[in-house]
């Protein structure tokens, strides 16, 4: 499940409060579930990578290294890792551990374009293997497209107040969300994957006209 909104409208709080990271104000989560939490901001201690996978499941923990590429930082010092690394390894620690509810919060952050497409298709792959549940904030469009099966769209007064709309299926909250960001997107013929109309494009047009701001 996609978490998709603008900034400072509560998506990191919502997540935290899942994660048991903040504690709500008035009303208690009723569930017992096991929960695995990568935050938006990531801080890795001064030692091996390959210490901080100690307790893990292993046949997981060797499609998350080969899928981002981890080998090449298993001997480093993970408290000086660049941000694209710590990213990598705070993806895998999160995927890599036992646990009925994944929560990631800007996974894409500081990845390149072909770094973000290899984590969210593993992130995806060890949900669906494992038959577990995912909740992923991010603000990058194709990042988003490509790991989610549905959506919730938050909507509100950014750093006042913020609503959690229900989870939709993806045509639905996304022609939600970008109606409220005043864009357009199509889906490239090509690559398939998802690139902005130009505003007041023929295509920005009819999309508009139709109400269909999510790949018509």
């Amino acid at each position: 499940i996609g978490i998709v909104g603008p900034n400072g409208i509560g998506k990191t709080t919502f997540v935290r409060l899942l994660a048991g990271d903040l504690k709500p104000d008035n009303v208690e989560i009723p569930w017992n579930l096991s929960v695995s939490y990568k935050p938006q901001y990531i801080h890795l201690p001064d030692a091996p990578v390959f210490s901080l996978f100690r307790e893990v499941n292993e046949e997981i923990l060797k499609d998350v290294k080969r899928a981002l590429n981890l080998d090449r930082v298993w001997e480093k010092d993970a408290g000086s890792l660049s941000g694209g690394e710590r990213q990598s390894v705070a993806i895998a620690l999160c995927l890599a551990r036992d646990a009925d509810v994944y929560l990631l919060d800007e996974p894409s952050a500081f990845l390149d374009v072909e770094q973000r497409l290899a984590a969210a298709k593993i992130i995806k792959d060890v949900v669906a293997k494992r038959k577990k549940a995912a909740f992923v904030v991010d603000h990058d469009i194709l990042f988003i497209d490509y790991v989610s099966d549905r959506l919730v769209v938050f909507t509100g007064t950014p750093g006042k107040e913020g609503h959690a709309h229900a989870p939709t299926d993806m045509r639905t909250g996304m022609n939600m969300f970008l109606r409220e960001l005043g864009i357009t997107f199509r889906r490239d013929p090509h690559t398939g994957r998802p690139r902005a109309n130009k505003p007041g494009s023929q295509k920005d047009r009819e999309q508009r006209k139709r109400g269909e701001y999510y790949y018509a």
